[in-house]
């Protein structure tokens, strides 16, 4: 057979191979951004529970009710903003189907979108499989701050979305409430919709304040917020998530989402829904991802790698520039297999590989896992 590739450029991703590279040599694996510990036992009975009491057939196409009023409510109590659970909400299979619903429902051919590099690597290619033109706006190091001149600079009658992400991967970076606002002016009077991928809202560190999209009434009423339970609450293998729109939007949304997955576990939104009434739960998470940070921070002190502590995420970038001046690529695989410590490199992020050379570690683990990957990486 013959066929043309819709993504003739994409292989495989860089979290498939430096996983796969850290499992052939053994390798504490810093790399795909999961914890190594366990869910709460209170979440995994409450999905044993939801089972057992029938929760096993189809939910409602956009979510379990009780979890979409969970969610609404979370909003109010967090943003002091509401979204209406019957028409402004969906819960989804991750945060990632969110992402590619949303991009596949108003993304058409020749469609400008713009995106922040280093991004996360599901942006690209969905919007060039529905024939969207990716106008990258290429972020530096080590602040990774957003240029807005150049944002204006970008924006034409063309461009249809814009995506930003905060707390930021892979940087662990965030946007500031004067980035936020410089988004919403540059947006006003347009139709611009704004992709806002905030599914690290709640680790965020040093008091600072997660700046949502839904905090601005000129962004709110043209953005889709994205969240991820997975990342929330230590279970990224359930693939749980959803996103908040104003109805006319989430309408077109729903329409593709019903075709996609239509709806997703209903045991776990059950859980969810209960396990969401007691706030402490995402509250406590800054607290608990900030001991982790200034921990591995603290056991790096004495290294050859200059850092600049993430302000949200569970992901540090380490700078080797006084090093090695190695492709950060072959660096990164040199640690994983002669060293046995897989990372990131954050080059595959970048516009046109750009290498700065910095990796990216993931420090959601236990304090046993990070103290024997300080040990390597002090050696280096």
């Amino acid at each position: 057979m013959r066929h043309i590739s819709k993504l003739p450029d994409v292989g495989t991703t860089i979290f498939t191979v430096m996983s796969a590279l850290a499992n052939e040599h053994n390798a504490i694996n810093l790399s795909q951004g999961f914890p190594n510990f366990k869910s709460d036992q209170k979440l995994i009975d409450l999905v044993n529970k939801a089972m057992n009491s029938g929760y096993n057939q189809y939910a409602p196409m956009p979510g379990n009710l009780e979890l979409r009023q969970a969610i609404s409510k979370k909003f109010e109590n967090l943003y002091s903003t509401s979204y209406h659970p019957e028409s402004e909400i969906t819960v989804t299979a991750g945060a990632t189907q969110a992402i590619f619903t949303i991009i596949s429902t108003f993304v058409k051919q020749d469609d400008e979108v713009i995106i922040f590099k280093p991004a996360y690597d599901c942006y690209e290619p969905s919007i060039e499989l529905f024939g969207g033109i990716v106008k990258p706006i290429q972020l530096s190091v080590p602040n990774y701050q957003v240029d807005w001149d150049l944002v204006e600079k970008t924006i034409s009658s063309k461009t249809k979305l814009i995506i930003v992400n905060t707390p930021h991967n892979p940087s662990g970076t965030i946007l500031s409430e004067t980035d936020m606002l410089k988004l919403q002016e540059l947006t006003k009077n347009t139709d611009i919709i704004v992709l806002s991928d905030e599914v690290y809202e709640h680790i965020i560190f040093d008091g600072l304040k997660h700046q949502s999209v839904c905090l601005f009434p000129g962004l709110k009423n043209r953005s889709f917020v994205v969240a991820s339970f997975g990342k929330t609450f230590h279970n990224t293998g359930w693939k749980m998530g959803y996103c908040c729109a104003p109805k006319e939007l989430m309408d077109e949304f729903k329409k593709v989402h019903q075709f996609n997955v239509f709806a997703v576990n209903h045991p776990m939104q059950k859980a969810l829904a209960n396990y969401l009434q007691e706030p402490n739960h995402y509250l406590s998470l800054p607290a608990f991802y900030q001991e982790k940070r200034d921990y591995f921070l603290s056991l790096l002190k004495d290294s050859r790698f200059k850092v600049s502590p993430s302000k949200g995420t569970y992901f540090q970038v380490l700078d080797f520039s006084e090093i090695t001046s190695e492709y950060d690529v072959d660096f990164a695989k040199r640690l994983t297999i002669e060293n046995g410590i897989a990372s990131i490199p954050m080059s595959v992020f970048n516009e046109g590989g750009k290498d700065d050379k910095v990796l990216r570690f993931c420090f959601a683990k236990t304090t046993e896992t990070l103290v024997q990957a300080a040990e390597i990486l002090n050696k280096i």
